[in-house]
């Protein structure tokens, strides 16, 4: 093809939406359609002459090379996609067709303009990833970090932060892809919180760059903090309000984001508000299931699946395991001489010294009223279940200052032994009762085993 056939040519196909493009047999662009500038953002005349590697994507170079040597074979490809760069710097992904002309040595070419279809595949992608990460994640600090990877995915960045906003506790950064946030910079903290403030303060996104932007239309506002910054930031937004933040931010000496990355931000942060208040809800749902709702301690349900589990592992390893019911004493006159809000007060600090005299690997439950009942696992004897009982009834001994009462209550402990005192649970916690019955009738205040020996008594 001769160049004046190019310029005829060219009067009908520079109205083409498709760019035509004509290389030698190195890959060098010998003919360029005047309206493949809409494509790559360079006019004909900057590209022909040049290598076509000049214009990919870095990452898709090998395999273009790779196509174009089959193609130089006689092989006809019409559905081969790659990315090149635009003038811009910005990415375009391209769907091919081109066969080798092998009586003009050059291989033709027809691209078309396919990033908005992959965009849109992206975000559906995104939109199903992030509708499985919120139905497969065990909590919901695992959907964070899955929301980070799938985000991460879309586009380039440094940095991800996902903020959490309600009327009470204000703002609280849940997620931060920081190995060592506590090592950032004051400058960069507080950089995160005015951007997430911003946003969600505003209920608008924000895309902040070096360069000067002007505000454009809709939700998206563009402005400039410091000359150093590259973030988008949008809000969590659902049907009972703004929930918190998204925030991605990237190197300086990066790409400055654009407002086709805001809009995908913008795009799946819809989904991830969804899912981030469907994960609380099934986790406050699963709470309120199986923990008691005044002291947080497990409840019976979920302290018997514990037990079941724990006798399991006992059985399995030749362990011992103890079993401790515990009642507080004269509970009743508290709640009759102060009030029942004082006794529920009492009985929520009692919960937190229970919980801070036990171990990691141990489990207190409350079974109702001021009855509470501790698992201890892998003890070594039966003097060591007893001491580690001694050191609840210590630690429940001591004074409490509820609002301004100075109240003391003590507590009466049973204990049995597994498997001395029974083999099944439901014998453990009947020998465990009995023996607690037994420590109030010798007076309270005291730990007893459950064969009824009185292992410890209280001073007077």
């Amino acid at each position: 093809m001769t160049e004046p056939s190019y310029t005829v040519l060219s009067n009908y196909i520079d109205l083409l939406l498709d760019a035509i493009c004509v290389v030698d047999k190195q890959g060098c662009f010998e003919f360029v359609s005047p309206g493949a500038e809409r494509i790559f953002g360079y006019t004909p005349q900057e590209m022909i002459g040049h290598s076509m590697l000049e214009f990919i994507h870095p990452d898709d170079q090998q395999l273009t090379l790779a196509v174009a040597a089959q193609i130089n074979q006689g092989a006809v490809k019409l559905d081969f996609e790659n990315r090149y760069i635009r003038k811009n710097g910005t990415t375009v992904h391209l769907l091919w067709s081109a066969r080798w002309s092998d009586d003009k040595q050059q291989r033709v070419a027809v691209a078309r303009d396919i990033t908005s279809l992959k965009q849109a595949q992206r975000r559906q992608a995104a939109l199903y990833a992030i509708s499985e990460a919120a139905f497969a994640a065990e909590d919901i600090n695992q959907l964070y970090q899955q929301i980070h990877q799938i985000i991460a995915g879309l586009m380039p960045m440094q940095s991800f932060v996902i903020a959490r906003y309600d009327i009470q506790n204000g703002i609280s950064f849940v997620y931060d892809s920081a190995t060592a946030p506590e090592a950032a910079s004051r400058v960069a903290v507080r950089l995160t919180n005015d951007l997430c403030s911003r946003v969600i303060g505003s209920g608008h996104s924000l895309l902040f760059c070096k360069a000067q932007l002007s505000a454009v239309a809709g939700n998206s506002t563009l402005s400039v903090v410091q000359p150093d910054t590259n973030a988008l930031a949008v809000p969590l937004k659902t049907h009972s309000g703004i929930i918190g933040a998204l925030l991605a931010q990237n190197t300086a000496h990066a790409p400055a984001y654009s407002n086709a990355e805001l809009e995908m931000l913008e795009f799946v942060a819809t989904q991830v508000a969804v899912s981030i208040e469907r994960k609380q809800m099934l986790a406050r749902l699963k709470f309120h299931a199986l923990y008691d709702q005044l002291t947080s301690l497990p409840n019976r349900e979920l302290f018997q699946d514990r037990m079941f589990s724990a006798l399991a592992r006992a059985e399995r390893e030749q362990g011992l395991l103890a079993l401790l019911y515990l009642d507080l004493d004269k509970f009743k006159q508290i709640n009759d001489n102060f009030g029942h809000n004082i006794g529920d007060e009492l009985l929520q600090e009692a919960a937190k010294r229970l919980q801070q005299a036990i171990r990691q690997t141990d489990t207190a439950a409350r079974f109702g009223g001021d009855e509470f009942v501790i698992l201890l696992e892998q003890v070594t004897s039966e003097a060591t279940a007893i001491q580690l009982a001694e050191n609840i009834r210590l630690a429940l001994c001591q004074p409490y200052q509820i609002d301004s009462q100075r109240l003391s209550i003590n507590p009466s402990i049973g204990v049995a032994l597994y498997p001395q005192h029974g083999t099944v649970q439901k014998e453990l916690v009947l020998n465990a009762d009995e023996a607690m019955y037994l420590a109030k009738k010798a007076g309270g205040n005291r730990v007893v085993l459950s064969d009824g020996k009185l292992l410890k008594r209280a001073l007077k």
